[in-house]
């Protein structure tokens, strides 16, 4: 099993959802955050003043998969999330060793 995080544009997350329903993907957590990468933030103007915005608003999705399905979830989620400008995010994985459903028992994949 594998765990994939992904931080990618807030506007991007419909986008990256319907590829996941399509792939079968049933679960997947989203978090609100901020932070900044090459692009090293933004300037906004507020009432006439520049202002420099150093952590931008991102979203982190996580989920977990089989590890036979993580390289067509990967590239399910870049294709959805990539808009071709800097800022577009990053995917992580990690290596799951287990997964357990609260309410079942279930462990491994059956929990997924």
């Amino acid at each position: 099993m594998k765990w994939i995080v992904a931080i990618i544009q807030p506007h991007r997350l419909d986008a990256v959802r319907d590829a996941l329903n399509e792939l079968g993907i049933a679960g997947l957590t989203v978090t609100e955050v901020r932070g900044y990468g090459r692009q090293k933030g933004q300037t906004e103007i507020y009432r006439g003043a520049e202002y420099q915005i150093s952590y931008l608003p991102k979203l982190k999705l996580e989920l977990a998969v089989d590890s036979k399905a993580t390289s067509k979830v990967v590239e399910a989620i870049r294709e959805a999330a990539e808009t071709g400008k800097i800022g577009d995010g990053k995917i992580f994985i990690l290596d799951l060793k287990s997964a357990m459903r609260i309410r079942t028992g279930e462990t491994g994949t059956e929990a997924l």
